[in-house]
């Protein structure tokens, strides 16, 4: 396939470009910034751009068969008015203007991104695609990020929704954010530690993506998430246990919240959601359960 990346100078970008170009795809990924990113496979062609503004960039889509929409500034961090803007405007701005830049009457796959944030929160219950939306600020993004994107059925394109959970892999992510802290020995859970973490391996989520590009009748939206979430204290408790370290200073909960405002909300609360649709088309983790999942990634941790 001929396919374009947007947003895709990121962790998640340049691994999938890496696993795109491996397996005989050409590939053309687009970043915010100028230049190279580091680890992307020298065959991938790079374009700079501004996703959130129209731009000779989009020319650069016409060719392509498959259009993978990862854009979107990152959530992990304290929400502020101006924050939660450019958080918004990068994922509602740049996917209207990806879909402005498909052909009219194509026949392109659109694979835009989303997130089980769509669900709000829902404590214990089991969660699939069919669940109706939360009313708190990432789910009421998530619900008008995919509305732009499947404006696209209007220009002929097939448009499958990617609700991505937390990405587990290699040279970045979430791991990369928590490994350092367990090293330094201030790992531990977040609030009650029972909060459900919906994850995926990121090997599964680029085995996952290719599916719904290959696959014509795949349409609308699709939990990207390994079918065994876990709770935030197994999650510390196994991460510790790979990396020989101790998970025993917890974060409370007034402390996330006073540190993390809105977003700690996030991290306290999470979603058990299940990816029934993908199970249900026959797609096979190669990492479904999580104790699997981080033995394979921990000597690169």
């Amino acid at each position: 396939m001929k396919v374009f990346i947007v947003g895709g100078t990121g962790f998640v970008g340049v691994n999938l470009a890496n696993r795109l170009r491996a397996r005989g795809d050409e590939v053309t990924v687009m970043g915010h910034t100028p230049g190279r990113p580091r680890g992307l496979d020298p065959a991938v062609a790079v374009v700079a751009g501004d996703g959130t503004v129209a731009g000779a960039w989009q020319e650069r889509i016409a060719g392509h068969e498959t259009v993978v929409n990862l854009a979107g500034a990152s959530i992990f961090a304290r929400w502020t008015d101006e924050s939660k803007r450019v958080i918004r405007a990068s994922r509602i701005l740049t996917t209207r203007n990806v879909v402005d830049a498909l052909p009219a009457g194509g026949s392109v796959t659109l694979l835009s991104t989303s997130a089980v944030g769509y669900y709000g929160f829902r404590d214990d219950e089991e969660i699939g695609e069919d669940a109706a939306p939360g009313d708190d600020f990432l789910a009421r993004l998530c619900v008008d990020w995919e509305a732009e994107a499947l404006r696209a059925q209007d220009r002929g394109a097939r448009v499958a929704i990617a609700r991505f959970g937390i990405v587990l892999g290699p040279g970045g992510g979430v791991l990369g954010q928590m490994a350092p802290l367990f090293r330094a020995f201030v790992g531990g859970r977040l609030g009650s530690g029972r909060q459900w973490f919906s994850w995926i391996h990121v090997g599964d989520l680029f085995g996952a993506l290719a599916h719904l590009a290959g696959r014509r009748e795949s349409e609308g939206p699709y939990n990207l998430t390994a079918p065994e979430p876990v709770t935030n204290r197994r999650l510390t408790r196994e991460l510790g246990r790979v990396l020989h370290r101790p998970a025993v200073l917890p974060a409370p909960a007034f402390a996330v919240r006073l540190a993390l405002g809105e977003f700690g909300e996030v991290l306290l609360r999470g979603q058990r959601v299940l990816p029934r649709r993908l199970l249900a088309e026959g797609f096979r983790f190669a990492h479904p359960d999580f104790n699997g999942a981080l033995e394979a990634l921990a000597p690169t941790l």
